[in-house]
């Protein structure tokens, strides 16, 4: 079993930025996808970036150049940096990770809400 805490979500205003910092315990696999989703209301869980061992790291096009995840494999943790907020980026953002045995798990999720 992995666990996965989240934290760092809010209420910002346009333009504005926050990171968000995921840490993974537990049965955790050197090699690993982690990274982010979110889930805006009425819509389905959309990919906004993972970075895989040994791979790299892919964002989804609405947030390149703006979104940036960053990995302290030491600590188990990603982080997303946020920047350049828009309205549309509102959502409940989830942390994901996956290993190469195809065990899937998901955090409770943090609610971000760009707002003026």
């Amino acid at each position: 079993q992995v666990q996965l805490v989240e934290s760092g979500g809010g209420l910002v205003q346009p333009g504005g930025s926050l990171r968000l910092s995921c840490a993974a315990s537990g049965s955790i696999f050197s090699l690993n996808t982690m990274g982010w989703y979110r889930q805006a209301p009425g819509k389905q869980r959309d990919l906004v970036a993972v970075v895989t061992s040994g791979v790299g790291t892919n964002y989804a096009d609405s947030v390149k150049g703006r979104f940036t995840l960053s990995r302290d494999s030491a600590k188990n943790t990603v982080y997303l940096q946020m920047n350049s907020l828009k309205p549309e980026d509102t959502a409940v953002y989830y942390c994901y990770y996956s290993d190469y045995l195809g065990h899937a798990y998901w955090g409770q999720g943090t609610q971000v809400i760009v707002s003026s």
